[in-house]
């Protein structure tokens, strides 16, 4: 138990459940992730491991009795009919019979149909008329001589879906929070470590539920396998569509003309494509031109009567090249089949998630901390689409005036759904407000500026936001600052890619100026003094590629960094180390001096470390030794060089995002510039 997790369980008693425990109870029930977490919800929501295991047990107890598989329906409804009276767990939902004026209930699994229900269960729980609600009931089976009549009674019926919340308490509780810490409880409740997450990468795993929080918002992800694109689509909310993208027709989707009943995005509030790359996949003109209609519009038309739906788009599907590939010679949306690799359907889409940015799924990445129960947080989200924050940043900022109506548009959709998800009490900071804003500008000018590459009539917008002081903020994707060279090439090149080492970075924290670091200057080896910012998730970055130039030749090089503790922080000394060993001659002695402050945990085994490195560089030519200060005395993490060199690092040396260290295999492992980065700041000054 963390801090974090004993105060989510005191401001959210009974609507939280540890994430973990999901796995330990699912066995073979093909029952959605919130069905059980509903339970869990119910006999789990505690800090005692004792109760805990009881819990489980309980709730194991409970499906193993009374989850209907569908294989099992027939022995299921003989034992209802042979004992008169049996509990099951089902979906149920419920439709009007208005020749009969009655209610009548469909059970999925069960297979049975025409229950009748009363009109105050209806009233209770008016979800059973809409999609339908995971429930445990009691069905009982009266044979009649009349075979009009149905032997099927339900004779209780209990929801094991969230059926009513208090968003006001939603609210208050939401008060208790600092905004990390309710980053962090949202990761949880997504079911992942939030620990292993930067601030970027937590907000493009936010930026998943903004579909659930937006009416008609239109979001495609493009990136790698593996990191988890449709898991949220399938199994967060009961209230999302997972479909793929091959097996849609326009009947399904929108409305058949035959029969009038309306497709999927009439009762779904997200409906999301998963698989949808793929150039070779056969897609149908006629859906492609109805759904670039209704992304626009928020209407559809098959040629009968125009009809209006508010389900969102999410598009997910996998990419075959990596960023600097796709960007000198094609682009991010390369793999999409030809019916949808038209501009007008693209230039719909509020934001484009990088997938690239998001790492693959491993197992120390979910999360066993607790998180809101999935059907409580869904039915939040559903409630705040109600709601529209997308005026928030207005009292402080303006967008630029060249930005397009559709485009102001899809920021402002973005902007909303972020705020709703971060801050539904409205108690934001003007700097958190500037972070989400610049972050929903990046989204929407990624589509934009893809665009451009294939489609000569898309100009060039100047995406920027005006200060309430005048100044104004020019915003970057991160591809931008990695990769200029090929970012804003139009169309494709016939040459093969080059490698390209310099590091490309903002020079300043607000991202007006791209420029490159005083020690990556090809044509000039001697280095300068300089300024550099890079951005989390920035990749290319080494300790070479940083310092080499500038740790070339010194013969004294004093290293202060007060967290130097753990396993991987002194790993990423021992890797500058290495670099200091590679960059002198075999005849030259180098001394590096370290000073740091000792681990108040494990002193041992960080003086094991250091002492690893000692004896490993003794006889290379390192003279290598360490001193202990104490922390609050060691103001400033910097490397100083006996040649008048000082570089200041604001993170110390620990700049990269936590990697697996475990996989001799891993090109994490192996090679700096294949990580993702941590923010961080360096100066190189000249004394």
């Amino acid at each position: 138990m963390t801090a974090l997790d004993d105060k989510i369980n005191e401001h959210f008693a009974g609507l939280v459940v540890r994430k973990d425990l999901v796995k330990a109870v699912k066995g073979n029930a093909i029952v959605p992730s919130y069905v059980l977490e509903y339970l869990l919800g119910q006999y789990c929501a505690t800090n005692d491991e004792a109760s805990i295991e009881s819990g489980i047990e309980t709730v194991k107890d409970i499906l193993a009795k009374h989850y209907v598989h569908r294989n099992q329906a027939n022995l299921i409804r003989s034992n209802i009919r042979e004992k008169g009276r049996y509990k099951v767990i089902d979906k149920i939902s419920v439709s009007l019979n208005d020749k009969n004026d009655t209610y009548e209930a469909t059970f999925a699994n069960l297979d049975i149909k025409k229950v009748l229900v009363d009109t105050d269960t209806i009233k209770k729980h008016p979800k059973l008329l809409v999609t339908g609600v995971w429930c445990i009931a009691d069905v009982e089976y009266e044979p009649s001589e009349d075979r009009q009549i149905i032997p099927w009674i339900m004779a209780s019926i209990k929801p094991i879906q969230l059926s009513q919340f208090e968003f006001e308490a939603y609210i208050n509780a939401r008060k208790k929070f600092t905004t990390e810490e309710w980053i962090d409880l949202l990761l949880q409740s997504i079911g992942f470590n939030p620990e292993l997450f930067g601030k970027r990468s937590k907000l493009l795993q936010l930026l998943r539920l903004v579909p659930f929080v937006e009416r008609n918002y239109n979001l495609i992800e493009l990136g790698p396998k593996g990191t988890g694109k449709s898991h949220i689509y399938s199994e967060f909310s009961p209230h999302g569509m997972l479909i793929s993208g091959g097996e849609v027709t326009v009947p399904k989707l929108f409305v058949n003309n035959n029969t009038g009943k309306i497709g999927l995005v009439g009762f779904w509030d997200i409906v999301a494509f998963d698989e949808f790359a793929g150039k070779q996949k056969k897609v149908d003109k006629a859906l492609v031109d109805i759904l670039k209609n209704y992304l626009a519009n928020k209407t559809f038309s098959r040629g009968v009567e125009t009809l209006g739906a508010e389900a969102s788009m999410a598009f997910i599907g996998n990419t075959k090249h990596n960023v600097p590939f796709m960007l000198k010679y094609s682009d991010f949306f390369e793999e999409l089949p030809d019916k949808y690799y038209d501009p007008a359907f693209i230039d719909r889409l509020h934001a484009f998630l990088p997938g690239w940015e998001v790492d693959i799924i491993r197992g120390e990445m979910f999360s066993s901390g607790y998180g809101f129960v999935v059907d409580y947080i869904a039915e939040i989200l559903r409630d705040l689409r109600n709601k529209d924050y997308s005026d928030r940043y207005k009292p402080e900022f303006s967008l630029s005036d060249e930005i397009a109506t559709r485009d102001r548009d899809a920021v402002n959709k973005t902007f909303s759904g972020l705020m709703k998800i971060l801050f539904p009490d409205g108690e934001q900071t003007i700097e958190e407000t500037e972070e989400i804003l610049k972050f929903s500008i990046e989204c929407r000018k990624r589509v934009k500026d893809q665009l451009m590459r294939f489609d000569s009539t898309f100009k060039k917008v100047d995406f920027a936001y005006i200060k309430s002081d005048g100044s104004r903020i020019n915003v970057q994707t991160l591809e931008e600052i990695e990769f200029p060279a090929y970012y804003y090439n139009r169309g494709a090149s016939d040459e093969k890619p080059s490698e390209q080492n310099d590091i490309v970075v903002d020079e300043t924290p607000s991202g007006n100026q791209n420029t490159t670091p005083p020690s990556s200057n090809k044509n000039d080896n001697a280095p300068n003094e300089g300024h550099i910012v890079i951005k989390e998730n920035q990749k290319g970055i080494s300790f070479s590629n940083l310092f080499g130039k500038h740790l070339k030749g010194a013969k004294k090089i004093i290293i202060t960094d007060s967290y130097l503790r753990t396993f991987h922080q002194i790993r990423n000394l021992m890797e500058l180390v290495e670099l200091i060993v590679s960059l002198k001659s075999p005849e030259e002695e180098v001394v590096v001096d370290v000073i740091t402050s000792e681990d108040d945990m494990r002193p041992e085994q960080q003086e094991q470390y250091l002492q690893s490195i000692q004896n490993s560089t003794s006889g290379y030519g390192i003279n290598f030794t360490w001193n202990y200060e104490v922390a609050s005395k060691i103001h400033a993490r910097h490397i100083v060089l006996d040649d008048n060199w000082k570089i200041t690092l604001d993170r110390g040396l620990d700049i990269f995002q936590r990697y697996e260290m475990n996989d001799s295999f891993s090109l994490n492992n192996r090679i700096q510039e294949t990580r993702a980065c941590r923010a961080f700041e360096v100066s190189f000054i000249k004394l």
